[in-house]
């Protein structure tokens, strides 16, 4: 933990402790002064010389600033009962927060968590340079939420499989896309990638099986020349209408990539 020692000299003692004030931008109760010299009268009661004063000092780490910060605006918002537990983790800290009123202001999908973690991250970086992560949670919120999630994607990316039909889930933030992601690689037959732009970017699932005019290749009826069912069927696809309630909603939808994507393109987060 770094510690910071420097000499302030002035005409006194309190001059030289304002100056160490200043300088450190905090409040004389949280520096450490050890007076190394002080002026002197001289024979006609004159102050004789400067005073000398070592100050010491020990800056907040990201993790206190960060800590800080969200307990301000929590209790900003009313709820006075508040505990932050924190637990280190390399480059970064998890920020456990607890208290009476506050689970039931984290919204289903846990946006005021995101909104703290995104908040707290911008204050506590500008520390210094050296990047340092924060991650929130409230009493396994985050766990439930990627069950959720993995719940999701696995429905979602069996019904794609059986019907061929590709389907896009609505807008997510890079975390949750990326839970998305994880659990659809498990599963044969189908691929996802992120398309769009923030904050509607979005996962979409696609089938990765080769559609013949209506079924799958080796697929009963596949209506190829020459095959079972006569002629082949020259009637247009489908078209299916992927836009989500999210965006209706918002009357704002945002350009997207085309849907016309390798079957194992690059996944995009």
């Amino acid at each position: 933990m770094m510690i910071v020692k420097k000499v302030f000299t002035a005409a006194t003692v309190e001059e030289a402790k304002k100056a160490a004030c200043e300088e450190f931008g905090v409040e004389e109760e949280k520096i450490t002064f050890e007076i190394v010299e002080e002026p002197k009268k001289s024979l006609f009661g004159k102050m004789k010389g400067e005073a000398k004063v070592e100050a010491e000092y020990q800056p907040p780490t990201k993790t206190d600033v960060a800590k800080e910060y969200m307990l301000s605006v929590i209790r900003a918002m009313g709820i006075e009962d508040v505990s932050i537990e924190v637990d280190e983790v390399e480059n970064g800290a998890v920020f456990n927060i607890g208290g009476e009123g506050f689970e039931e202001l984290i919204g289903r999908k846990g946006e005021l968590l995101d909104a703290l973690q995104y908040l707290a991250s911008l204050v506590c970086n500008k520390v210094d340079r050296e990047y340092f992560r924060i991650s929130t949670d409230c009493n396994g919120f985050r766990e439930r939420r990627k069950a959720q999630l993995e719940e999701l994607a696995v429905k979602i990316a069996n019904s794609v499989k059986k019907n061929g039909r590709t389907s896009a889930l609505e807008p997510m933030n890079p975390y949750e896309r990326r839970i998305i992601h994880a659990a659809v690689s498990e599963i044969e037959g189908v691929t996802s990638r992120s398309t769009g732009e923030e904050p509607y970017r979005k996962v979409i699932i696609s089938s990765t099986e080769k559609r013949y005019n209506g079924g799958y290749r080796g697929g009963k009826g596949g209506g190829r020349r020459g095959g079972k069912g006569g002629r082949r069927d020259r009637r247009p696809r489908e078209h299916f209408d992927i836009t989500t309630s999210f965006e209706k909603d918002y009357k704002k939808p945002k350009p997207e990539d085309s849907l016309n994507a390798g079957l194992y393109g690059k996944i995009e987060f």
